[in-house]
This record gives structure tokens, sequence and C-alpha cells, in this order.
């Protein structure tokens, strides 16, 4: 007999629970054991992952530090990479990075040690309605169907001079002084993803033909989110999926996967799998970059699988502008031959849209161009 997912009573011990607001709660701890998949879990059939293994998908591995050392063929071929993969599906890989591999390592311990927590603890970050950072489990508390399988603990950052320690308050104010230690390493650690970042943006701009410093003084003081993700071990994982498919509304992410498969692209018609790279990160091309680049680099459909064995854990920082900024391309992207494809708007007016009206899939930043159209044809 199927386990009764919504109930009434106070919160005990089912996996599932209705709350206040009707909405539900994913306790990892106890589904992650569930031989019957609730019903809000299940993807439609042509959604569902293959029950084959998918093949792997050749991603160029860019040398960050040979193209920031000025050499010529370095950075020539850094160039061409770039511009290949983001004009097809926008993956790339970065090594040579420069962050610190124990860095990289106290983030993904304590991250385990987070979600690892019971889960009246962590409901202390609980995110609420509306906005785009907190814990999430399962996302239950904006959707009732298609749920993904993880969880997620999601935080701002700010590269601005008077927000210098902004993750490491949201981890006292939220969890308490006992979650000090683990602000402190995500503090470092967005320092680090937002200087990577910059780094980054040098390339992309030098690839695209514009200003090497146009993008990374773009986003200098970026307003970005960072989200730790945990999908946890799977009864039925080829009824469900860790996180639907969907392209990335931000500008770019910088994902550092653990040692467990999950990542996969969707490429000529068919998915295929990143390969985790303890010493490499993975960085694709988001909506507002793509709008940068006036659509010339694209962002690509992409989804988390899960498995039965083991959970799976994963950081990303999502580049974000600074949220008042006027996204648009520069002028060497627009001519005659190359129109402009999306509207003028503001990172903050996009997330609104995310967060609040859309949720994100394969045609985000279309529709939401054209709502934005509609909204200033009114006016």
């Amino acid at each position: 007999m199927a386990i009764d997912c919504i109930i009434q009573n106070p919160p005990t011990m089912p996996s599932l629970i209705e709350h206040q607001q009707t909405s539900l709660v994913f306790d990892s701890l106890v589904l992650q054991n569930e031989t019957n998949m609730p019903q809000q879990f299940i993807w439609p059939d042509h959604e569902k992952p293959n029950s084959q293994k998918s093949k792997e998908l050749d991603v160029p591995t860019l040398d960050l530090g040979g193209f920031l050392s000025g050499h010529s063929g370095s950075v020539k071929e850094a160039c061409r990479l770039v511009g290949e993969a983001c004009e097809n599906h926008g993956f790339f890989l970065v090594v040579n990075h420069g962050v610190d591999a124990s860095l990289i390592s106290d983030a993904q311990r304590y991250m385990g040690l987070f979600f690892e927590l019971p889960l009246s603890k962590k409901l202390r970050a609980q995110r609420k309605v509306g906005e785009s950072c907190g814990y999430a489990s399962s996302f239950t508390e904006r959707f009732s169907s298609k749920l993904p399988w993880k969880e997620t603990l999601s935080f701002h950052f700010s590269a601005e001079e008077n927000s210098y320690n902004i993750v490491e308050e949201y981890f006292k104010s939220k969890m308490g002084e006992e979650f000090v230690q683990l602000g402190k390493v995500y503090q470092d650690y967005c320092n680090a993803m937002s200087r990577l970042s910059l780094g980054i943006m040098e390339l992309l701009g030098m690839s695209l033909g514009v200003s090497r410093s146009h993008f990374k003084e773009f986003f200098k003081d970026n307003n970005s989110i960072m989200r730790l993700n945990y999908y946890p071990p799977c009864q039925k994982p080829d009824l469900t999926l860790g996180t639907g498919p969907h392209c990335d509304p931000t500008s770019l992410t910088i994902l550092h996967q653990d040692k467990v498969s999950g990542l996969e692209v969707f490429v000529e018609n068919e998915w295929r799998s990143i390969a985790p790279d303890s010493n490499a990160f993975v960085v694709n091309i988001g909506d507002t970059f793509m709008a940068l680049s006036n659509g010339r680099y694209k962002s690509c459909l992409h989804r988390a699988v899960v498995n039965n064995k083991c959970p799976r854990k994963s950081l990303a920082f999502f580049l974000c502008p600074k949220r008042d900024k006027v996204v648009s391309p520069p002028e060497e992207l627009v001519d005659e031959n190359n129109p402009r494809v999306y509207p003028d708007f503001t990172w903050s007016t996009f997330l609104e849209f995310t967060q609040k009206h859309y949720r994100a899939d394969m045609n985000t930043l279309q529709a939401f161009s054209n709502w934005v159209q509609q909204k200033t044809s009114r006016t």
C-alpha cells in the first residue's frame, strides 16, 4: 500500500507533511527509504530519465590560468574553445582556476553536515514563498506536482564593499551561533567564486570580440546567489528527477560536483552526462548572459538525475549582476545583420518573474521577454 503522503496530523514521523498553508515538506531522511514513490514526485513519461545510462558529453576543458597569464597562444586557444562551446551548448570545464582545494573540500564537507541535520533544524532557514533564498525541501512551498527529489539551501552574496560578510551574517541570523563556522566557509567560497567568475567574464568578452574588461566591469559589484544542492538516494530513480529540465535564468553558473554523477545536458536531441571531476568546475551560460550576448551564446537545457545507492551533492554559484543594472548587449554585438533579440531589463525584474510568475524551463527568457513587452505596450 502506498504511503499516505499528505496528512493533517502534527509533524512527527511522516515523510511529507501538510502544514498550515497546505504546502508539503520533503523529509529526505524518511523518503530515501520509501519504495512506494509519492505521486507528487512522479514525472510525466516523456520527461522521466532514461533507464539506460546517458552517453557522456565531450565538454571542452579550459586552462584559465593559462588565459590569465596573457600568453598569446593560450589566450587564442581559450577564446576559440569557449566560443565554440557557448555557441553550441553553453557548457565548459575550467581547470587551473586558482581556487584552493581545501576550501572546496570544506564547502563540500559542511554541506553534508547541514543536510544531515534533523528537518526541524533545517527549517530555521526555511525559504518563504516568492523569495529566492532559504532552505527548500523539494520546492514544495511553490509547486504541487513534478517535484524535484532534492533539498537546497540558497543564500545571497554581494561583492559590494559594504557587504563583505553578508554570508556569515546570514548563517548566524538564520541558524544560530553554532553555525558561524559554516558561514565563514561559505563566505570565503563565495568570494572565491566571485573572483573566478570575473576571470571567466574576461574570457567571454574577448571570445565575443568586445573589450576584455566589458563584462568584468559589468559584474564586478555582483549580487549573486549561492546554492547547496543535496540529492538523497531514491528507491525509484527511474520515476523522478533531482532537478527538472530547465535553463538557468542567471548569468553564469559555476558548479562543483562531488564524486557522484547526475548532471545531464540536452544536446542534439538527447540527454548527455557530464562526469564529475574534483579538479574542475562545470561552467554554463545562463539566460541573462544569453541576453547580454544578444543571443550569440546559448543557455542550454539541463537537468539532474538521482540514483538508489548514495546521495549526491553539488555547489552552485549563480553569478548575477547588481539588481538595478540594465541588461543590454554591448553595441559591438548589435548591427543590421544582428538586430536586438531581447528587450532591456534589470536582473531584479527577471528574478521576480522567475520567483512569482513562471517556473523556470527551456523557454524562460522568451516568456519573460514577451511579458516585458506586453507590460511596456500597456504603459
